[in-house]
């Protein structure tokens, strides 16, 4: 709290909305549940300077790697800042993700995700490299497709698909990839594709499925079945908390996909979104999401997706809650929700 409300280090953005507080951050904010005192701002970074956001104990030349943009699911994006120290540490936490579920080292990867504008698919170029393998790229425009979807184009949705197997399909011939990252969506196209199915088994050693979500049914196919020999692994995040949950290693088929967060730094809750208090583990929920760190502060964040409230894993020293069974809310911020391929 100092470090953000201080004007010798805090952001344009803290620094003057901290006059509309009707408490002290310095003072009154000392706990993980203090953070719900914070009003939700998220809504304000679809207009704000991103360089308002930067917090001035960086400098004047702090080392930005780019201003990302949320999907716009629900409206016009919101904008984040990513530095380098943030990504620096956020890459080496879900490094040792992987490796706990045997996501090999030394490999190249494939993904089938958002750039541009989005965050998704420059942190996994990083985490690539970090991990000694190269990143090879197929784009995703989820606007575009949900603009197709929200009209009732469907046979141009179709399309789009096709053209991102397409896509896939040259890679996966040429080059010797063993990671493979992918929305449901995609990754249920190659699963009905035989040329690709094909070569996913020969080649790819674990597939990253990311965006929306995977019945348990479909996860269980595709363990069992379909890619017998590759891990399945998955993750849960958001633009706005500056990266994701990761999958609970050892869970078994009959379990619910469980995430926990990078915490103390991402930290999530799930509450009854009339009251905003926490729903009882096992029930569900809306999510709410914090981030804590140097380099962001955005708490308090009632994000667009219900989940159902897990305990902490047993032993881990966890703040907040694990969540399970992700399911978007059918309307958020006055807009329908459409996920699309992302």
């Amino acid at each position: 709290m100092r470090w953000h409300f201080s004007p010798e280090t805090g952001s344009p953005f803290w620094l003057d909305r901290v006059r509309d507080l009707d408490f002290d951050p310095l003072t009154d904010i000392r706990t993980f549940a203090d953070l719900t005192r914070f009003p939700n701002y998220a809504g304000e970074l679809r207009d704000v300077r991103a360089e308002d956001l930067i917090p001035r104990g960086y400098g004047e030349r702090p080392d930005v790697v780019g201003v990302y943009e949320s999907g716009g699911t629900t409206g016009a994006p919101k904008r984040i800042v990513l530095l380098r120290d943030w990504l620096d540490r956020l890459v080496e936490w879900s490094s040792a993700q992987l490796d706990a579920h045997g996501v090999p080292q030394g490999v190249n990867w494939l993904s089938v995700v958002p750039s541009g504008p989005h965050m998704v698919g420059d942190i996994i170029k990083r985490q690539t490299a970090h991990r000694g393998g190269l990143t090879f790229g197929v784009d995703l425009d989820p606007r575009w497709v949900k603009k197709l979807i929200a009209r009732g184009d469907t046979a141009g949705a179709g399309a789009y698909a096709e053209h991102i197997l397409d896509q896939v399909r040259y890679v996966l011939r040429s080059q010797d990839i063993g990671v493979l990252m992918c929305t449901p969506p995609v990754l249920e196209r190659i699963a009905a594709d035989a040329e690709l199915a094909e070569l996913v088994n020969e080649k790819v050693r674990a597939i990253n499925w990311v965006g929306t979500q995977m019945d348990a049914d479909s996860r269980y196919l595709y363990r069992t079945e379909v890619f017998p020999d590759t891990v399945l692994y998955s993750g849960y995040g958001s633009t706005m908390i500056l990266g994701n949950a990761g999958e609970r290693p050892g869970l078994g088929h009959d379990d619910p996909c469980v995430y926990d967060p990078y915490s103390p730094y991402m930290t999530l809750s799930v509450v009854d979104p009339e009251t905003r208090r926490p729903v009882a583990y096992g029930e569900r929920g809306q999510v709410v999401m914090h981030h804590v760190s140097r380099s962001l502060l955005m708490p308090n964040n009632l994000e667009r997706d219900h989940a159902t409230r897990i305990r902490p894993p047993h032993g881990a020293e966890q703040t907040g809650d694990s969540v399970a069974d992700i399911a978007p809310v059918r309307e958020f911020d006055n807009e329908t929700v459409i996920e699309g391929v992302y």
